[in-house]
């Protein structure tokens, strides 16, 4: 019988760690100094809801606003062309009114349906319970792969997953592209994404870890990582598919979330394939970390493995 090829992943784990790195400086020096271009949901503002009885022009929407002072204002589709949201940075009560009759100088036909005004109070404590809900999702994973397979397979994936994070975060940061609620929830679902590869990536190193009996972590690694690739890629690339569709397809309202999973799906993939099993080899995971201590049952003594 022909026996399977073993891709040597981990040999080119140096070029990996450099990539890696230099990802994750870019992206903290980015976040650091630019910071994120934080929404209406975060700063606070208020939010128009306008009707057209035909379909909007959007261009011509912001060169209105901005002619008559509005800057930076956050105007999309809302739902059908008819239905515009337009978004700024105003504590004015009465700014849906002025810019309803701002509007209907060349449509007359606007009608004002919503107007809802966000605290920057609100702001900030959707801030703050934002990257608590990060860092208490990141504490949960370690404790869950520690006590599922071993704590170094913990800080592994931990690893992978803050790695994820930051280079998703740095993206937004670099490109200065708009950071709302919709975008923390798929920074969250890249979590639980890469996560569920780190998990069976795992999953296989334990068993291979018992099964090649005289395989260095080097060769075990190669092994787990070529088994569960075809896994890995298909996932990937039906993920990334439904994601693009979603982007071009699915309207400016949730544009930010498609894009934040499409880097947070891409990063993933190659962080489950490099970056936890790297980390692996720098604490020099072995076999004996696997093995449970010897135990002692009616003058018997025997080795299990997890």
């Amino acid at each position: 019988m022909k026996s399977e090829k073993i891709y040597n992943f981990m040999g080119r784990r140096y070029i990996a760690l450099g990539l890696s790195v230099t990802l994750l400086l870019v992206s903290i020096v980015s976040l650091a100094v630019r910071g994120l271009d934080f929404g209406l949901d975060f700063t606070g503002g208020t939010l128009i809801e306008l009707g057209y009885q035909k379909e909007a022009n959007l261009s011509q929407v912001r060169e209105d606003l901005e002619g008559a002072g509005y800057e930076n204002a956050v105007v999309q589709f809302f739902g059908a062309d008819t239905d515009v949201l337009v978004r700024l940075q105003s504590d004015d009560p009465k700014l849906g009114d002025k810019i309803s009759t701002l509007l209907q100088k060349d449509n007359p036909g606007v009608e004002l349906r919503r107007v809802e005004f966000v605290g920057p109070q609100v702001g900030e404590e959707l801030k703050e319970q934002g990257g608590l809900a990060m860092l208490l999702a990141l504490a949960v994973v370690l404790i869950y792969i520690a006590m599922r397979f071993q704590f170094k397979f913990g800080i592994g994936a931990v690893g992978a997953l803050v790695h994820d994070v930051i280079i998703t975060l740095g993206a937004f940061s670099l490109f200065q592209w708009e950071f709302d609620l919709t975008v923390l929830a798929a920074v969250l679902a890249v979590i639980g994404y890469s996560l569920n590869d780190t998990i069976v990536v795992c999953d296989r190193i334990r068993e291979n870890f018992r099964d090649m009996r005289k395989g260095e972590s080097v060769e075990v690694i190669n092994a787990s990582l070529t088994q569960t690739l075809s896994r890995t890629l298909m996932t990937s690339i039906t993920t990334l598919i439904v994601l693009i569709v979603l982007f071009f397809a699915g309207g400016e309202m949730i544009s930010g979330f498609a894009v934040a999973l499409i880097i947070g799906v891409t990063i993933g993939t190659y962080s489950s394939i490099y970056v936890a099993a790297n980390i692996l080899l720098l604490m020099h995971v072995s076999r004996e970390d696997l093995i449970v201590a010897v135990v002692e049952k009616e003058g018997e003594e025997f080795d299990e493995m997890p």
